[in-house]
């Protein structure tokens, strides 16, 4: 964002080019004359000290706020007593008011130079934070130890500008929806899994290179430092290019916990902390991830991606101290606590079991009413179809069984004609049969009685060649009885030699 500023000098308008120029001309001209003050106060010394031994000490004497006033008072600008014109990106600083005035920042919009703002609690109510407005006012001076600080007052706000949303800002808000899909791990579980297994958490602590930080951490950690190994890394925290280099170090050396800790600073190395490629890689680390970064109030993309958010060094060792004294109570108490916790989940389940059936018993019985309701119309109207239909069928029944009877009457008087006429039709058979049956024995008798006569002859005609041939078999007789005494001898003498 880039900082707009108009100035009007006795009514005329000046552009901010012009004013740089005008300012580092004024700059460089006291610069000159505070070089030739110098060699004065040299030359000053010098001519003072050849004359120490023989005169008095007369050269003036500062204190070190007349210095430091001389050089304010030298700084004097158009500026710093004229009404001007300043644009930027408004940003709360703390929550509190001093003297019914507050002190915040305003951003450039195109990078991330600042200057402390000074307004009073009116005009700060119509402000709305990280807006971007048009404010009037002017520029003054404050001391503070060795150093002049500059402050623009603002007396007017001139216009609130509508603010459009960034790429930048697109790519935050898909960041912090990526680790909302994802979701936290949880530090007190893996505190607590660690303890349960008699293991240390493993944690590297990320801090600037010089800092102090690590005593404060360690000095809320107190005696729960033996629950953990800790790690220190220190890199520029200033610069994202060294905090990824300095993550991706770490992520090789299975970690546990990686925390970013800082012990405070200004507020224009916090952007170092809302940088997207740092802040990408901080979600996709495989450890619980842990923000300690010193202030209380501004919250950072890095803030809002971590799993656990701490503001200070010191509370952050305090959160690890409270977890861990937490489950070693926990642990030393574990029967009397896994038994009433065993209870509240056994009581909760049962209640919301208990809710539950009841409320499918309550809708089971509404759709058991809505069903017995709906059966007892389906009955009547069922009942109703079917006592039209049985009145339908009984008179269709009446009239079949009229038509019947009439029928069978048919059928039997016909049935009556019908036997008449078979047992007339038997009798003429019974009387043909009769008479067929006389002819048939009379024919089967004159038959027998051809074939005995034929076989009468035929045996008479028999009996006579048998008499023939017994009259023939007499002279026979001796020349069987020599057949039969020689086929003997031969058969025994057969019979001997085999």
């Amino acid at each position: 964002m880039k900082l707009y500023c108009i100035f009007f000098f006795k009514d005329w308008h000046v552009d901010i080019c012009y004013f740089k120029i005008y300012f580092a001309k004024i700059l460089l001209e006291r610069c000159f004359i505070l070089v030739q003050l110098a060699i004065s106060l040299e030359c000053f010394f010098k001519k003072t000290v050849n004359h120490m031994d023989d005169q008095e000490v007369t050269y003036p004497i500062y204190s070190p706020a007349s210095v430091i006033g001389i050089f304010s008072n030298a700084l004097k600008l158009n500026a710093t007593v004229n009404l001007i014109y300043l644009k930027g990106r408004y940003a709360f600083g703390g929550g509190k008011s001093y003297g019914n005035y507050y002190y915040d920042l305003l951003f450039s919009e195109g990078d991330h130079t600042s200057i402390g703002i000074r307004i009073s609690s009116l005009l700060r109510s119509k402000i709305t934070n990280n807006e971007v407005y048009t404010l009037r006012g002017f520029i003054e001076k404050s001391i503070k130890n060795s150093s002049i600080e500059l402050r623009f007052v603002v007396d007017e706000i001139v216009q609130q500008e509508e603010r459009s949303i960034s790429e930048e800002e697109l790519e935050r808000y898909a960041l912090i929806q990526k680790k909302l899909q994802t979701g936290s791990k949880d530090l007190e579980t893996l505190i607590r899994d660690k303890m349960l297994k008699d293991e240390k958490v493993r944690v590297a602590n990320i801090h600037g290179n010089n800092a102090i930080v690590h005593k404060d951490f360690f000095e809320g950690l107190d005696v729960s430092r033996k629950y953990f190994d800790i790690s220190d890394h220190s890199c520029n925290v200033t610069s994202s290019t060294a905090i990824i280099s300095k993550l991706n170090e770490i992520s090789a050396l299975d970690y546990d916990i990686v925390a970013l800790v800082r012990g405070g600073g200004d507020r224009q190395s916090m952007e170092t902390f809302n940088d997207l490629s740092l802040s990408e890689l901080f979600i996709t680390m495989k450890p619980v991830t842990v923000t300690a970064i010193g202030h209380t109030v501004d919250e950072t993309l890095l803030d809002k991606l971590a799993d656990k958010r701490f503001h200070l060094p010191h509370d952050y060792g305090v959160g690890l101290h409270t977890i861990a004294e937490k489950l070693s109570h926990e642990r030393s108490n574990s029967r009397a606590l896994l038994i009433d916790e065993v209870k509240k989940d056994i009581t909760k389940q049962f209640s919301e079991q208990v809710e539950t059936l009841e409320k499918q018993l309550k809708k089971k019985n509404e759709e058991f009413t809505e069903a017995q309701k709906t059966y007892k119309e389906q009955v009547e109207n069922y009942n109703k179809t079917f006592t039209d239909q049985l009145k339908v069928r009984n008179e269709e029944f009446q009239k079949l069984q009229l038509s019947s009877g009439k029928q069978l009457e048919d059928l039997q008087k016909n049935f009556q004609e019908q036997q008449k006429q078979r047992q007339a039709e038997m009798d003429s058979y019974k009387k043909e049969i009769a008479v067929l049956h006389e002819k048939n024995v009379r024919s089967a008798i004159n038959e027998s009685t051809a074939s005995l006569k034929g076989n009468l002859e035929t045996l008479e005609k028999e009996n006579v060649r048998l008499n023939q041939e017994v009259q023939s078999s007499k002279t026979d007789h001796t020349k069987i009885i020599i057949a039969f005494l020689v086929a003997l001898v031969i058969g025994f003498i057969l019979a001997k030699f085999i």
